[in-house]
């Protein structure tokens, strides 16, 4: 009796070694839906280990923009757990001699993604606790060797998928580069600057409308508006001034008439800008980018 018990715990040991082992892998691109891209990423992560739980952040980040990019991976890799893999395709130098790597943060996820300043937010807020090339001699689809447009299915999803199975551990992902060597896109970081905020606005909500940008409201606190009371907010696009609004600050949507403007905290707790029932970036014409500033302050 006592051997089969500890056969029994043995096997539920090994079981628990190995769903541990599977960490979520998480896709994101700019491919959209109309083809077989992502499938085919899917496909390659599901043959590497059908028990993967692979998951999407989406695929409808615009043409080429690492940017958004960029900050879509900060948007949503807090709310992942530990050990999370996230596989990241916005890549317009697919085939040159841009570096594909992965970093895993201070906070212990991955992100398997070309060195283009797809990093930028993530590796500022999170940290860098080690970054290595993919070697692809070794973590790369077998059978891909001649194909140099599909990165995405052949590397990334490839090394995405044999690292959150726990087929390989990330010190054989490929060789350590020093945490400086992540590509970092210039933005215009949160300040104060005497009475007045400045920011930059990284991404609409893209359904809505709404102008979001990246002072968090640790730092609009320090104005001391209250509730209510008014604010006005100028809008810059490359050091030209595009838009001026001066609207009160309150808790949601519906506090203010329909088609009126409004200051609120988004979901991430940042400054941001809308009309409620209405689109504030189609009707002011403003868009969003490492390029777009913005200058928040009393009236």
């Amino acid at each position: 009796m006592r051997r089969w018990m500890k056969i029994l715990l043995a096997a539920t040991f090994l079981l628990s070694t190995l769903a541990q082992a599977q960490a979520p892998l998480v896709l994101m691109t700019d491919f959209g839906l109309k083809d077989g891209a992502v499938s085919a990423m899917r496909g390659v992560a599901y043959s590497v280990d059908p028990k993967l739980t692979v998951s999407d952040l989406t695929h409808e980040i615009p043409d080429y923009d690492i940017w958004v990019g960029a900050y879509r991976l900060y948007q949503t890799a807090d709310y992942w757990p530990k050990g999370t893999v996230f596989v990241s395709v916005v890549d317009p130098g697919v085939g040159t001699d841009r570096l594909s790597v992965v970093l895993k943060t201070r906070s212990g996820r991955y992100f398997v993604n070309p060195n283009n300043g797809l990093l930028t937010l993530i590796a500022e807020r999170d940290g860098v606790a080690e970054l290595r090339q993919i070697d692809e001699k070794r973590n790369r689809l077998p059978g891909s060797s001649e194909s140099y447009t599909f990165h995405g299915r052949d590397v990334y999803a490839y090394t995405g998928a044999r690292l959150a199975s726990g087929k390989i551990r990330f010190d054989q992902v490929g060789p350590l580069l020093p945490a400086s060597a992540v590509v970092r896109i210039s933005y215009q970081k949160p300040e104060k600057v005497g009475n007045v905020l400045k920011g930059a606005v990284p991404v609409l909500d893209v359904q809505y409308g709404n102008v979001w940008t990246n002072i968090p409201k640790s730092l609009f606190d320090q104005l001391g508006i209250k509730t209510g009371e008014q604010v006005s907010i100028r809008i810059f696009k490359s050091g030209k001034q595009v838009d001026e609004t001066v609207a009160p600050y309150v808790n949601t949507f519906g506090d203010v008439p329909e088609g009126q403007p409004l200051v609120y905290l988004n979901s991430l707790l940042s400054v941001s800008l809308a009309i409620n029932m209405g689109s504030y970036a189609a009707k002011h014409k403003i868009e969003s980018g490492s390029d777009w500033s913005v200058e928040v302050s009393r009236p």
